[in-house]
């Protein structure tokens, strides 16, 4: 064999995380077998619709007020803000709200940026988005391009996932040839043009800021904020950044309205999530369902806790989110406000689920490597403050801490949190502190009873 044939066998089909069936009321994976991906495939599932509506091009009737057909960008704006749409990439930021910062009648040129730099442990949703249907980005990406009057956009994709990176450029190349990205999409005088950039696999560049750095060309590195993308980002000129999943959601918006969207998920929380929940459960993979879902739901539909064994804790978004125990998780819905009530984030929606034959210390422990290795190095409370944290967790791993190092790790996560540039310092810490509140029990049972201070 050679190497693509080697390389081939460990490719993801789909089946494993999304071709499941067990969704509830999907839009994103609504339809989609892992083959039907390309344009004509999304054409018949009414892709491309939303966009035909806002420019005019889907035979509906002349608005009698304007005499005029299609959505006007306030609309288009107006229609997202109803639907409760909120930032899919971890911070939960009313995506309405964010354009709306544009300054749409700024003379010069703009920019819109999908931050599909997915490298949060636990988080494989996007990639998939990317992969089995591409065409839902694409257009959400145009629709929102066409509403803060933006004619050139980029996709930065996550280094490690090669093939999604190439299956969006074929769906880039059937959409420039159909006529619906380009010089004057479908006959308007709106124009649009959307490029692909790889990544090179860097966690930090998750951060949006990093992010515009890398695509400049530059080392991915956080900038200082103020100024925000929205009137400094990518070469110095007005950008926004969405994550891939909530570009996605906007197709269906469109089409059915902003209220329709947000009677799907509840209130301040609109229409579904997808989840990839990980970890000791039976059927692990990415979940969509309506926000506002019982996390109880959520277990049931990945089979449970896997082996018969009980629930201990679950770190409901992502790794950088604080871990929550079993009896808290239970009485929360998934969305935003009901797990920032319970002491944690929703976040990217990476549910990795722990059940009792886990070691708190020990997961805590590759928790805190990861972000000793990924940290960039600008800022000094991140670049000297996780290796810290992981030296101390490994240390009480191995069990040669005294007493005072229980504080001392408390107290080295706290001088991390807000004295960085971005949230990376604020990732590495929230686990550790979430942790030693949570089962210090197993910590101080891991340090030497006749150590002294």
């Amino acid at each position: 064999m050679n190497a693509d044939q080697v390389i081939a066998q460990f490719n993801a089909t789909g089946v494993q995380t999304c071709f499941h069936d067990r969704h509830i009321n999907p839009q994103i994976y609504a339809g989609l077998n892992g083959s039907n991906w390309s344009l004509k495939d999304y054409e018949a599932r009414g892709g491309y619709q939303a966009l035909r509506k806002i420019l005019g091009q889907d035979g509906s009737a002349p608005n009698p007020e304007t005499g005029v057909t299609g959505l006007t960008q306030d609309q288009v704006i107006a229609t997202v803000k109803e639907s409760a749409l909120r930032g899919r990439g971890g911070a939960g930021f009313p995506t309405g709200l964010k354009w709306s910062f544009m300054p749409r009648q700024f003379p010069g040129q703009k920019y819109l940026v999908c931050n599909s730099d997915e490298g949060e442990p636990g988080t494989c949703k996007d990639r998939d988005i990317l992969m089995f249907n591409p065409h839902i980005v694409i257009e959400g990406m145009a629709i929102a391009a066409y509403a803060m009057g933006i004619s050139v956009g980029y996709n930065y994709i996550h280094g490690e996932i090669f093939g999604a990176y190439e299956r969006f450029e074929a769906a880039l190349e059937e959409a420039r040839a159909a006529g619906f990205l380009g010089n004057s999409i479908m006959g308007s005088n709106f124009s649009f043009q959307l490029h692909a950039h790889h990544g090179f696999g860097a966690y930090i560049c998750g951060e949006e800021t990093a992010l515009l750095e890398s695509l400049e060309g530059k080392k991915g590195q956080p900038r200082f904020k103020p100024p925000f993308p929205a009137s400094f980002g990518l070469y110095g000129k007005p950008t926004t950044i969405n994550n891939t999943e909530t570009f996605a959601a906007v197709p269906w918006i469109i089409r059915h309205g902003g209220q329709a969207y947000l009677e799907c998920g509840k209130p301040n929380n609109g229409g579904t999530k997808i989840y990839s929940v990980s970890g000791d459960v039976e059927l692990p993979g990415n979940y969509e369902v309506p926000m506002g879902t019982p996390f109880a739901k959520l277990l049931e539909l990945a089979g449970g806790v896997r082996k018969g064994r009980q629930l201990k804790a679950v770190i409901p978004g992502g790794s950088s989110s604080p871990v929550l125990p079993a009896s808290v998780i239970m009485e929360c819905t998934m969305d935003y406000d009901s797990i920032s009530k319970a002491g944690s984030m929703l976040g990217s929606g990476a549910v990795i689920v722990m059940d009792d034959s886990r070691c708190m210390v020990e997961s805590l422990k590759r928790l805190s490597y990861f972000y000793m290795h990924e940290s960039c190095g600008q800022c000094t409370p991140c670049r000297e403050g996780t290796g810290w944290l992981w030296r101390l967790v490994d240390k009480i791993h191995r069990g040669e801490a005294r007493p005072a190092d229980m504080a001392l790790l408390d107290n080295v996560a706290e001088n991390i949190m807000g004295r960085t540039i971005c949230a990376l310092g604020d990732a590495a810490a929230m686990p550790v502190r979430a942790m030693l509140k949570h089962f210090r029990p197993e910590f101080a049972a891991m340090i030497k009873a006749d150590a002294t201070a």
